[in-house]
């Protein structure tokens, strides 16, 4: 029985925000129409002797009223479906209203009091009238009790037409206006909506109406008019691919007219962002509601075929025609970037006979990416993917609704795109478990992170996934500063970043530690045991078991930080990705710059899925794909994604999300919820580190010499006594304080020592040997006196 009732729980919840409101006016509609009978018509029974004892005593002589305000309730539900925020403040209103309305009634009637009969309190203002009218003329008379009632009265007024007591003098004059009693212009007062949302319009988008006409009146619902196209709108998942025959068919969304977001609608356009169905209680308190998908934008369906695809067809015919293969083009899949054809060989045809085609086919359809995948998976045909020339944009809004209509409710599912068979593409990140994501400037890389970051901020709550958000360019992530799913703030300096990375293997640590005492093997089995009581602290102990998060760490730029602090970031990647899939901690590394040295072979061994966007060259696509592929794909988000387990990449067109959508993403979370810091995230930030014992006093000249060392790859002790004009005693003890520090190697006699330190990490370097000021920017004024110190020397 529980699991009946929660699944009809989950089936309500994925209903639409309109239905769901259609339901609530119609039972507001009955309801009118039962109390109508039971206080006009005075029906006797059952149900008539309930609608005395609740509405007649309750609202005493007015109760002839509330059938009028029930429905009227019902028809303004009905017609303006979109309007949720305005309908809690109609509602609140009305009751204020009716309060003091019925509190002066109750005194007029003589203010009955219980030991009169309940049928004298029946004939006043009823039990609210007396429950509210009692206090005030027993505290301080008729005399004040009714001017305290009136003013409740203009208060519930005021709130249910929206009118400040500041706008009182133009709402006056507009009405008057209005009834021809004064000159002016009605339309020059700003209306209800306008009040409302005046200060928002320039910070969030306004949500487009479900029901939006061409004259802007209700009109019938979107799925009236949709396209229905076979074998689109597929949801395909990096973890549980299915086969294309397993899909229904899917309705895809109708062109939409995308409204102009730099300018406020007029008055007569109401448009609200409809409150999302599902909310969810914090630990704190504090209810939660995720951001509505109205918030996306909606894009239109998917092309199946095109005059540009005929003529690819007919260019690719006739190309095997002259070179005299037994070939035939049967088909093809039409995707939003590319579109793959496929060719089946006839008897005794090699594949060979096709791939060697491969430039001939270039030229015949005048484009250079064509890409060959020999075979099919799945199929006994060759594809050939083509770009198209009239590309079609992923919304991911249009992702994320099909994610939600599947009942897919993981809080890591984020939405990637759109596949070359037109079906959309999705993937959980806590089954990848870690992602790498490369590609040249320009070709998507941002464009995907962004999408994954919203599909979080979207779908989860900030007790269900944190973020660590790592941007050391510092104005890609910005945009997202101040969510609440945030740990920590984003973090822009490239050492706090590395601190930040070992504070996440403290951070998985110390969750091992506890599936260890409690004998669990992953985060998700202890979790369900915390929420269900199974898991109680030991007696004793002061600790209070609460769920443990998702953390997701998103590293924007890989390679500033292998430049900065390399071993220290290698070695914190790899224990992470090596053992923090059991604790729930999961890393999304992005880079620009795919080589060796960025992305090492412990860093590849240990991230098993790939996203790659056009690279400049085919070694590129062989440090992210372990194949070629990435350098033929045309950029701007075409992509190859090879998640784990699988034995080919998926071509796919990644999804956008544009910067107004985001902006309104952001504004609603950090409406709902103020974030919760960690303040041992980054401690360098907090705590400052102490002076060496052993360097005493030669700080700065330790430094100098490191800094000289390092630079010149030349560690000799004569040539410390020669730029920094000191004796051979101190000379020779900083070089065994660089020594003791591993910068130099052991002496060798009279040979000059190995330096083992790069010059790109000096910085590094000296960040050991320096105390951690209290901000980057002493950092970077301390390295700078110090260039031109050595620069002094040095010249």
């Amino acid at each position: 029985m529980y699991w009946l009732f929660r699944s009809m729980g989950r089936s309500a919840r994925n209903l639409d925000p309109a239905h769901r409101k259609d339901g609530a006016a119609l039972l507001l509609l009955g309801s009118a129409l039962i109390v109508a009978v039971g206080t006009w018509a005075g029906l006797r029974g059952p149900v008539g002797d309930l609608v005395e004892i609740l509405v007649t005593g309750a609202f005493g002589r007015l109760d002839l009223l509330v059938p009028v305000l029930l429905g009227a309730l019902a028809v303004r539900f009905i017609r303006h479906t979109e309007k949720s925020e305005g309908d809690g403040r109609v509602v609140i209103g009305l009751s204020v209203l009716g309060i003091g309305v019925l509190g002066l009634v109750h005194i007029a009637c003589g203010s009955p009091a219980r030991s009169d009969s309940m049928q004298a309190i029946r004939d006043a203002g009823g039990l609210i009238g007396w429950g509210i009218a009692t206090p005030l003329t027993y505290t301080m008379g008729d005399v004040l009790a009714v001017p305290m009632l009136v003013l409740l009265l203009f208060f519930g007024l005021l709130v249910v037409t929206a009118t400040p007591v500041n706008a009182i003098p133009q709402r006056l004059r507009s009405l008057g206006a209005h009834l021809g009693v004064v000159q002016g212009q009605a339309a020059d007062v700003p209306g209800e909506d306008d009040q409302r949302h005046a200060p928002q319009r320039r910070e969030a988008p306004p949500a487009r109406s479900r029901r939006s006409g061409p004259d802007g009146e209700a009109q019938a619902p979107d799925g009236v008019q949709h396209e229905a196209l076979p074998r689109r709108g597929k949801l395909t998942t990096a973890a549980s691919p299915a086969p294309a025959s397993a899909q229904p068919n899917r309705v895809m969304p109708s062109p939409l007219v995308v409204p102009d977001l730099t300018k406020a609608p007029p008055a007569s356009q109401e448009r609200e962002h409809p409150a999302h169905a599902e909310q969810l209680q914090l630990s704190n308190n504090t209810t939660y509601a995720l951001p509505a998908l109205d918030l996306l934008t909606r894009g239109g369906p998917g092309k199946a075929r095109s005059a540009a695809n005929d003529a690819v067809v007919a260019s690719l015919s006739n190309l095997f025609s002259e070179f005299k293969v037994d070939v035939a083009v049967t088909g093809f899949t039409r995707g939003p970037t590319v579109t793959r054809y496929e060719v089946e060989l006839g008897p005794a045809v090699k594949v060979e006979r096709i791939t060697a085609l491969t430039q001939n086919i270039a030229y015949a359809v005048a484009s250079p990416d064509v890409r060959i995948i020999s075979p099919i998976p799945g199929k006994s045909a060759v594809g050939i993917e083509i770009p198209n020339t009239d590309r079609e944009m992923v919304n991911l809004g249009d992702v994320l609704r099909l994610a939600a209509a599947a009942e897919d409710d993981h809080p890591l599912l984020v939405a990637l795109g759109k596949d070359v068979e037109g079906g959309y593409v999705m993937a959980n990140i806590a089954k990848m478990p870690h992602i790498l994501v490369a590609g040249a400037t320009g070709s998507g890389k941002s464009s995907c992170i962004n999408c994954l970051i919203t599909s979080i901020m979207v779908r989860a709550t900030p007790e269900d996934v944190r973020m660590v958000l790592i941007d050391p360019k510092r104005v890609e992530l910005t945009a997202y500063e101040g969510i609440p799913h945030l740990i920590t703030p984003i973090i822009t300096n490239p050492k706090r970043a590395a601190e930040a990375l070992q504070w996440v293997v403290r951070e998985m640590d110390l969750r091992y530690d506890d599936l260890a005492a409690f004998g669990f093997r992953h985060i998700d089995d202890f979790n369900e045991a915390v929420r269900n009581g199974k898991v109680k602290a030991p007696e004793g102990s002061e600790r209070e078991l609460q769920p443990y998060p998702y953390l997701l760490v998103i590293v924007d730029e890989l390679a500033d930080l292998m430049m900065v602090a390399p071993r220290d970031v290698e070695d914190a990647i790899v224990r992470i990705t090596q053992l923090a899939r059991a604790a729930g901690i999961h890393l999304v590394l992005a880079t620009q710059r795919p080589s060796v040295d960025v992305v090492t072979g412990l860093i590849k061994a240990n991230v098993p899925s790939r996203l790659a966007f056009a690279t400049a060259s085919l070694t590129d696509s062989r440090v992210i794909l372990d194949q070629p592929g990435a350098e033929k794909l045309i950029g701007k988000g075409d992509g190859l994604f090879l998640p784990m387990g699988a034995n080919k990449p998926t071509r796919m067109q990644g999804a956008f999300v544009t910067e107004n959508e985001i902006a309104a993403v952001v504004q609603h979370c950090k409406d709902k919820m103020a974030p919760v810091f960690r303040d041992d995230v980054t401690v360098g930030t907090k705590q400052k580190k102490e002076i060496d014992e052993d360097i005493g006093d030669d700080l700065d000249l330790l430094c100098e010499a490191a800094e000289l060392v390092v630079s010149t790859q030349f560690g000799s002790t004569s040539m410390l006594q020669r730029k920094l004009r000191v004796g051979f005693a101190k000379a020779g003890r900083l070089m065994d304080l660089m020594e003791s520090r591993n910068i130099v190697g052991p002496s060798e006699g009279s040979k000059a020592r190995n330096v083992l330190v790069k010059p790109d990490e000096l910085d590094g370097v000296l960040a050991m040997l320096r105390p951690v000021p209290g901000s980057a920017q002493g950092d970077s004024a301390d390295t700078d006196s110090l260039q031109e110190r050595v620069q002094t020397v040095t010249g």
